[in-house]
């Protein structure tokens, strides 16, 4: 049923020097209908507590830990508690976390990947069931009205039979980074993917929205350029679809003078349609209970026959 109040949540990580944290904060507060009343947002008591402060949060409602902030949580009276958590941690703990609050009785946004495991994810999904309880993944540029234009485009037959597609998603930022982000190239804590697991799922997920295809098969030529770290940081795939439909998927971290150059072209045997997004920003929140909210409306999509 409609609230007669802001939906309120907290979030699990993006505490001081984080990256996606802010993002999500920034997103959820497009609309003014979302406000953030909780958090545990650094493993460090210390820095979750001053990240409670920079937001101006109550004090009592800034928790040590997210086992801390699902007790304090749940102790408040149902219509003070928050309606939902976001999760913008580093991947190896999203499992855990997102199972201990939907335990609990919450509902969870949680960013990507999922998990770091097949197993956990299934797990996440049968206590999603068990519990009644919404979980979103944020795969947030499915968001843009450009994207769900080119995908109307694709279910209308405007392109005809897809024969092609071709997605990419370039970023530059690991090329001498050094810092906070290094996470993702440790595969104790980012899981067994860095350039496909960080950026080229998006620029697959992108994909699969828009032509409605899955993959068959994969031939992936994965490269490790840098030194020091053990995952991928560029990668190429060669994909086939159902159907028969062919495809390229290229993610890279190394791409120097890229931001995010996320793209989608998708041909077919009437038409083409070709989209992009070159900004600055990189995420959109989605929310458990109201809607995906993109930052920035900087997707454009045309259509070629």
């Amino acid at each position: 049923m409609p609230l007669n109040r802001k939906v309120r949540y907290g979030m699990v990580g993006g505490g001081p020097g984080a990256f996606i944290g802010a993002v999500h904060r920034k997103a959820a507060a497009l609309d003014g209908e979302i406000e953030l009343v909780a958090g545990a947002f650094s493993s460090d008591a210390m820095k979750s507590r001053r990240q409670g402060e920079q937001l101006f949060l109550d004090p009592t409602r800034v928790y040590g830990s997210w086992r801390e902030m699902i007790e304090g949580e749940r102790k408040l009276p149902e219509g003070e508690r928050i309606d939902f958590v976001t999760i913008v941690t580093p991947n190896v703990a999203h499992f855990e976390i997102a199972k201990g609050f939907l335990e609990a009785g919450f509902n969870v946004v949680c960013d990507k990947p999922m998990t770091t495991k097949l197993a956990d994810a299934e797990e996440l999904c049968r206590l999603v069931k068990k519990h009644d309880a919404v979980f979103a993944l944020t795969h947030n540029y499915t968001g843009f009205p450009m994207v769900k234009q080119a995908r109307e485009l694709v279910r209308q037959g405007k392109l005809g039979e897809i024969k092609k597609i071709v997605a990419e998603y370039p970023q530059g930022w690991l090329a001498g980074a050094t810092g906070i982000s290094m996470w993702r190239l440790d595969p104790k804590v980012a899981g067994i993917s860095s350039a496909v697991g960080d950026i080229g799922l998006h620029a697959w997920h992108l994909a699969r929205y828009i032509a409605g295809l899955e993959i068959e098969a994969v031939c992936a030529d994965l490269t490790t350029f840098g030194s020091g770290y053990e995952l991928e940081d560029d990668a190429n795939l060669l994909v086939h679809y159902q159907g028969g439909a062919r495809g390229i998927i290229y993610s890279s971290q190394m791409s120097v003078g890229e931001e995010n150059g996320l793209r989608v072209r998708i041909y077919g045997t009437k038409a083409g349609s070709t989209g992009g997004r070159r900004t600055r920003t990189t995420s959109s929140c989605c929310t458990a209970t109201r809607r995906c909210t993109p930052i920035a409306a900087a997707t454009t999509t045309s259509i070629r026959s």
